[in-house]
């Protein structure tokens, strides 16, 4: 496999061990945004300005890794997560435009129009596309890649971990694509698939690509250890 190496990224081996402050020196916020019947939002606040911002979905399993970000080496990032539903198959539908396209446009719209705005709102980061990414696991995954291609002028840097199949690569891309960092692990064959394939239709298309390939099955060990590598990579000082 053709890795490309940031930072301590790629490589066959195990992922690194993880390493978070407990308690977090930065803040949790929840808030429930009028989408849906209500929908929470979690940011997590880091303790000193924020110079990066991560939109993730997910966001309650998510915005909590701002503690493994506190005791890595990277700048002071703001993670704004959106939560994601508890059922597989309504969170896969508004995560990938391929299944059900309208409530996939109508959970974009949330995420990119009315979560960004409010977070300027509420918390004043109005940063530069190139100190923002988005980001996401599994389903989310998806939701990353798809919302990097969509906004490239909002999304600097596109951080998928183990991107599921139901979105893929077409033959159209863009003609803006951001810098892609995406991890999978050998135990999860078909996720390494799935990201081994975007990593390649993203390299032809002229991106940035990052394609970190960990011993590591499908889960939360593997993507909270690499989140801190991919952080250091999309907005390293």
């Amino acid at each position: 496999m053709d890795d490309q190496t940031a930072g301590g990224a790629g490589g066959p081996g195990p992922p690194p061990g993880p390493a978070r402050t407990d308690p977090i020196a930065g803040e949790l916020v929840t808030e429930t945004l009028d989408y849906d019947g209500g929908r929470k939002v979690t940011v997590y606040v880091p303790p000193g300005p924020p110079e990066a911002v991560v939109f993730a979905g997910d966001g309650q399993l998510i915005s909590p890794w701002g503690g493994y970000l506190e005791a890595a080496d990277v700048p002071s990032t703001m993670i704004v997560g959106v939560h994601g539903l508890a059922d597989d198959m309504p969170r896969l539908h508004e995560y990938s435009p391929v299944f059900d396209a309208e409530r996939f446009a109508a959970h974009e719209k949330f995420f990119v129009e009315d979560v960004s705005g409010w977070a300027r709102s509420r918390f004043g980061v109005a940063l530069p596309t190139e100190r923002t990414a988005v980001f996401g696991v599994s389903a989310g995954g998806e939701l990353a890649l798809a919302l990097g291609l969509r906004h490239p002028d909002v999304y600097g840097a596109v951080f998928s971990g183990s991107p599921g199949a139901g979105y893929k690569p077409s033959g159209a891309m863009p003609s803006s694509v951001p810098r892609t960092y995406l991890v999978a692990g050998t135990l999860e064959p078909f996720f390494l698939k799935n990201a081994t394939r975007w990593a390649a239709a993203l390299r032809d298309a002229g991106a940035d690509v990052v394609m970190s390939e960990r011993v590591a099955s499908h889960g939360d060990a593997l993507w909270r250890r690499e989140f801190p590598l991919m952080v250091a990579w999309g907005f390293g000082r």
